[in-house]
């Protein structure tokens, strides 16, 4: 047998993966596991690239990304968000998953102990779980038709000794959004404690009450703890780019920086100026993809709430929909026989921990009419699904 690390044994694989893989084997399958929408990228990005690719911009970039682009979105942040970055407080990188686990890098010790907002998805965790971290879960709850945390018991587990807490607002899987006053809360808190924040603001701009949800870092001093997580792929429609960013204290760019050389060097020059093209130009398409959302979103609603089985659970960011099914205990197998009997492809809730268990995930960011089908065929489906689980 080959010896891997003790971390690298210790992943767990991805469940989403797992039955994503079954289902890419078969036949009309209707794929709703990924966190994608159904739209192709923006053709300003794509002519970006072409004329960056043309121009020979073919060679290594800066570790912390272009400077045009680091610039393009420190002044899209301040003015999104109201905030005061300077441009060392950006940080361009592969993806927002590379952004995640450079944070994980940059800040864990084995041992250390790092609290996560779940359920979750499940490779924020994973990624401070091979930076050696011990991590602890505080679940979210349904209450009256919505997803509730408790902030008691996240506070308490905030101890003197945690080195981080990562939430997820708006969140993977269940779209539940941390209201300001919250984030005001839990970011004291964490000052008095020397506690790193890590906000993954990947949902930010899909958001069901506004034009971006409530943003930690518009609490921040600039020596505060928090670093904000964010990513091209879902605002902008740019899943296959793989481009993200980092917002945090400037103290962190040369760290980020050098973690950077010795992951993937530097992000591809094109792909960066398909991002800033995004940033500059793109904010129409951002309004289009929020308002087919709403239309998914609706639409999801009232198929869901149809089934009497179904327990519909309101989301108030994201394009998910986290809901459980009477009789329903096995979420994993659940979603392998769904292929099978309805062909609809859901990701189990036990990907996103163990108190998600019962639970599966929908990803509506799709055409109405494609939904539709998905709908016809998951009513038709689901019962001899549950059935074939157990």
């Amino acid at each position: 047998m080959i010896a891997s690390s003790s971390r690298a044994s210790a992943l767990q694989p991805s469940l989403i993966r797992e039955v994503a893989e079954t289902g890419m084997g078969m036949q009309d399958i209707i794929p709703l596991w990924f966190g994608e929408g159904r739209w192709p990228t923006s053709k300003i990005a794509v002519a970006a690239a072409q004329k960056a690719l043309a121009e020979e911009d073919h060679f290594y970039q800066p570790n912390s990304g272009k400077p045009a682009l680091r610039r393009c979105l420190q002044q899209y942040m301040n003015r999104l968000y109201e905030l005061n970055l300077d441009i060392s407080s950006i940080t361009v990188t592969g993806s927002g998953m590379q952004a995640m686990m450079l944070s994980a890098q940059a800040l864990t010790d084995p041992g250390d102990k790092i609290i996560v907002v779940g359920p979750a998805w499940p490779n924020l965790a994973e990624s401070f779980k091979i930076a050696g971290g011990v991590i602890t879960f505080i679940p979210l709850m349904p209450e009256n038709g919505c997803w509730h945390l408790d902030l008691d018991r996240l506070l308490d587990s905030l101890t003197p000794d945690t080195k981080a807490v990562l939430v997820n607002s708006p969140n993977n899987p269940t779209g539940w959004v941390m209201p300001a006053d919250a984030q005001e809360i839990v970011l004291n808190h964490c000052r008095k404690h020397g506690i790193w924040i890590i906000s993954d603001d990947v949902y930010s701009r899909l958001y069901q009450h506004g034009d971006a949800a409530p943003h930690m870092m518009r609490l921040c001093a600039p020596e505060d703890r928090v670093i904000s997580v964010n990513s091209f792929s879902k605002a902008w429609s740019m899943t296959g780019w793989r481009l993200g960013w980092l917002a945090g204290p400037p103290e962190l760019e040369p760290i980020f920086a050098q973690l950077t050389e010795y992951n993937i060097s530097c992000s591809a020059g094109f792909v960066q100026e398909a991002g800033r093209a995004m940033i500059e130009h793109g904010e129409e398409e951002v309004r289009q993809l929020q308002a087919r959302l709403k239309k998914s979103y609706q639409l999801t609603k009232a198929r869901l709430q149809a089934i009497v089985e179904v327990d519909f659970i309101d989301p108030d960011g994201a394009f998910y929909s986290f809901f459980s099914i009477k009789g329903m205990t096995n979420s994993t197998g659940f979603c392998k026989a769904l292929l099978k009997t309805a062909g609809v492809g859901l990701a189990p809730g036990l990907a996103f921990g163990a108190e998600a268990e019962g639970y599966v995930r929908l990803c509506y960011a799709q055409e109405p009419a494609l939904l539709n089908d998905a709908f016809d065929r998951f009513e038709a489906g689901y019962k001899q699904a549950i059935i074939d689980s157990h």
